[in-house]
């Protein structure tokens, strides 16, 4: 029988952002008590927790989120290990899994997720620019990962800052997954020989990304 598998972290007050990124805030709107319902007050940015960025994340000429064919969201998905490197390594393209093809969700395990809710969440390995052209290259449209970024994320008082890896796949009309978890699981399903497809349906907002509830189903 399938397994499902959530890939989704929690969202809640206080949770990490990318730096500059609007904070996290869940209060409560309404109570039973008072109200008759219970009802919740959410402020956050489009790009927080697990969510996708569309093409016009980076580009004001690229293509917003609702103009993405939602079959760019849901796939196969291939799992590549990328776990046990050093902080902020640069994943060459020879780390590639065999498999990849137009249609193929590609889901990148580094292994950071575990220090998601720390310092050292920053400091996350990232796909090369040529890694992300040789994505492009074997028709990968649907990237994710389970790190704050597909580019490197300076530390604080760093001004060194790129989006070499975010242009390549959005400059192909690939969107991207970011803040993934639980990768590991579907590393011993593949393994394993099982069937891996994993969706990733964004909230209906018209503009740069949203958050998902990412979702693997494995069997």
């Amino acid at each position: 029988m399938a397994t499902l598998v959530d890939l989704s972290v929690p969202v809640v007050t206080g949770m990490p952002v990318y730096p500059g990124d609007p904070q996290v805030e869940i209060g409560r709107a309404l109570t039973v008590a008072r109200d008759g319902v219970n009802v919740q007050r959410v402020h956050m940015g489009s790009q927080s927790g697990t969510h996708v960025d569309a093409p016009y994340h980076v580009d004001d000429a690229w293509p917003r989120l609702d103009e993405v064919p939602l079959g760019r969201f849901t796939g196969p998905a291939v799992v590549m290990d990328a776990r046990g490197l050093p902080p902020r390594t640069a994943i060459g393209p020879e780390a590639l899994p065999d498999g990849l093809a137009p249609g193929v969700v590609l889901l990148i395990a580094t292994g950071w997720s575990a220090r998601w809710g720390t310092e050292e969440y920053l400091a996350h390995p990232y796909p090369a620019v040529e890694t992300a052209e040789a994505i492009v290259a074997a028709g990968v449209r649907t990237v994710g990962i389970d790190a704050l970024s597909v580019d490197r994320t300076p530390p604080p008082g760093d001004e060194t800052f790129s989006l070499d890896a975010h242009r390549a796949l959005c400059g192909a009309g690939a969107v991207i997954a970011e803040n993934l978890t639980g990768l590991d699981v579907l590393l011993e399903a593949q393994a394993a020989g099982r069937r891996v497809e994993v969706s990733m349906f964004p909230m209906r907002l018209d503009g740069d990304g949203a958050p998902v509830r990412a979702v693997a189903r494995v069997g």
